[in-house]
């Protein structure tokens, strides 16, 4: 007994999980009572759901870093930014898909309204990865969000297309959450400890045996690869993408990028960070490799959200540049500016994915899937708002000024040319001219071409601004980056200093 614990955890840092999960859990229970006239109820709950959320964490957002359950859980600013992105992706998922899901009857008749409470316990299992500082507290997180999302993904049991894309997922993220799980334990075994501090701090000593802990880092880096959809772990991406409901599609494209961004982080740098050299050549593997394919095959696509499918595989390749970047030569000079860079990345990314995901949805309203490229032919004679707001966001998934894309791109580059490996980022460059030619294309479609359907597209107030909003943004931080790029540095600096003086003490 003497050898327990019993120093009550620090809840503070807890707030926001705790209030997600019992609001999550009441909106459960409050939907079950709820007719279908009366579903709306559902959504303005997770909605008002998520700004709970958001305030919670603001109030703590300027607080030093906290560790609490046993040091399994971290507050850090890295968590703070990542969780509010978060919220924010996910409040403009349910904005974009109500009027969706309503129509499917994916929220309704036979399923209530169990597509908003899966989302926030996806959302849950996220903010838990976000904040592990715990190889066990990661993967707890990593599991509860997957079988959130199998679930959504199923959601239509009557619709075969998606529940044969639930089933690949489901296979596919259980091997990879075994590959995940395997690393770990061999990790294990080998430190003999699962705080990610004690961890680096075993590895850095040079007493543990380096052949067990690369085999650990292999499964590891598996799993992650997984999780963030990059080649040759991508089977899944294209499948799933077009299988699933498009509001579903959205919940998987948004806030679990976020989430699986932090994971890559904390596992690869906080925890395995002397690992360097061995990780680093790995996801330069695995990025080349998803810059090819992901470019290259999107071309040849027909289906407009397989096209994004492929188009995120190579952005998770894009986004691992500045991962590989950090350590150059055994130094750490480098690193703040290539994983602020990433971070940068990640971020507007998801930005400009909802919106065109938003979009979709918007071409998905008259009785049928907008989810073909010829969908979007003559987009500006029905809705020139419309067009003007997917253009720009297709210029910034391209990289080309002024949209946030190009600076988002330009980081990148500049974090990977500081590795002394030129023909790194001029691969990534010649890699991304293809890219511009699919994202282009649909420009090309929705001002050139003649509409197949000439009515014109009709959305809800809400998404209306929402959907503006998201397209002013990626020109507003395109001609004004600074901001975003200074939080971006700030956050990965303080959370970088706080993790080492912690490690050292």
């Amino acid at each position: 007994m003497n050898n327990l614990n019993l120093i009550p955890p620090n809840l503070i840092p807890v707030y926001p999980e705790i209030f997600l999960l019992i609001a999550g859990s009441a909106i459960l229970l409050i939907d079950m009572f709820l007719s279908d006239a009366k579903r709306i109820i559902t959504y303005w709950l997770s909605l008002l759901t998520l700004v709970g959320c958001a305030a919670l964490t603001l109030k703590g957002f300027n607080d030093p870093t906290v560790y609490t359950f046993n040091n399994m859980f971290v507050s850090d600013p890295l968590s703070s930014v990542m969780k509010l992105a978060s919220y924010i992706a996910v409040a403009m998922t349910l904005i974009y898909s109500r009027v969706y899901v309503t129509e499917r009857g994916i929220v309704g008749t036979q399923l209530g309204g169990e597509f908003y409470a899966l989302t926030l316990f996806a959302l849950l299992g996220q903010m838990v990865m976000i904040s592990g500082n715990s190889l066990l507290s990661i993967y707890l997180g990593l599991e509860l969000m997957s079988l959130s999302l199998y679930a959504l993904i199923a959601l239509r049991r009557d619709h075969a297309v998606s529940t044969e894309a639930a089933m690949k997922y489901f296979v596919l993220g259980a091997l990879a959450s075994g590959f995940m799980l395997y690393g770990i334990s061999m990790i294990y075994g080998a430190t003999g400890v699962l705080d990610l501090p004690q961890v680096f701090q075993a590895i850095a000593s040079g007493q543990v045996d380096h052949t067990i802990l690369v085999f650990g880092l292999v499964f590891v880096v598996a799993g992650l690869a997984f999780k963030l959809g990059v080649v040759p772990f991508h089977m899944w991406v294209p499948d799933v993408y077009q299988g699933a409901p498009t509001a579903v599609t959205l919940v998987l494209g948004g806030a679990p990028k976020l989430a699986a961004f932090v994971i890559t982080y904390r596992l690869l740098v906080e925890g395995l960070l002397p690992l360097a050299i061995d990780w680093q050549q790995m996801l330069l593997v695995l990025s080349v490799l998803s810059l090819a394919i992901g470019n290259i095959t999107a071309i040849a696509q027909t289906d407009l959200k397989r096209m994004l499918a492929y188009s995120t595989i190579s952005h998770m390749g894009f986004m691992l540049l500045g991962l590989l970047s950090g350590v150059v030569g055994n130094n750490l000079y480098a690193a703040p500016n290539a994983y602020s860079s990433a971070l940068f990345y990640a971020i507007t990314y998801v930005l400009t994915t909802l919106g065109t995901f938003g979009v979709i949805l918007l071409l998905s309203r008259a009785g049928y899937e907008g989810d073909k490229l010829e969908d979007l032919k003559g987009l500006n004679q029905r809705s020139p708002w419309f067009a003007a707001v997917m253009m720009i966001l297709m210029l910034s998934l391209a990289g080309l000024p002024p949209t946030v894309g190009f600076f988002a791109k330009l980081s990148v580059l500049q974090a990977a040319l500081a590795t002394g490996q030129i023909w790194l980022p001029v691969l990534a460059v010649l890699f991304s001219l293809i890219g511009a030619f699919y994202y282009l294309r649909i420009v090309k479609l929705m001002y050139f071409d003649d509409a197949i359907d000439t009515t014109k597209l009709v959305s809800t107030i809400d998404v209306r601004i929402v959907l503006s909003i998201n397209g002013a943004a990626a020109v507003v931080l395109g001609l004004w980056p600074g901001l975003l790029m200074d939080l971006s540095a700030r956050t990965m600096v303080t959370t970088m200093s706080s993790f080492l003086s912690n490690v050292i003490h």
